[in-house]
């Protein structure tokens, strides 16, 4: 399985501690297993198939994609719980 990050959620992650940087790799790496680890919820109102992983304060909100039979991951957004639904 391949992982994208978009823009925004490449920033977020380059721009945090080394530990928190390194919770966040893990937790997005148990995602690419089946099924994903985490505590993992469809977030409502969006009809593209998000989900959400929460890491502590941080939420991780991303998708599964495909291309023929690779199957991506597409990590949408990085932040924190009060910033990220907003």
């Amino acid at each position: 399985m391949e992982i994208h990050y978009k823009k925004k959620a490449a920033k977020a992650i380059n721009e945090m501690n080394k530990a928190t940087k390194n919770r966040i790799k893990e937790a997005i790496i148990g995602l690419t297993i089946s099924p994903p680890k985490g505590d993992i919820k469809p977030m409502q109102g969006y009809k593209d198939g998000r989900f959400r992983l929460r890491v502590g304060n941080y939420r991780i909100i991303y998708k599964y994609d495909s291309k023929g039979i690779v199957e991506i991951l597409v990590i949408m957004e990085i932040g924190t719980r009060g910033d990220i639904y907003k």
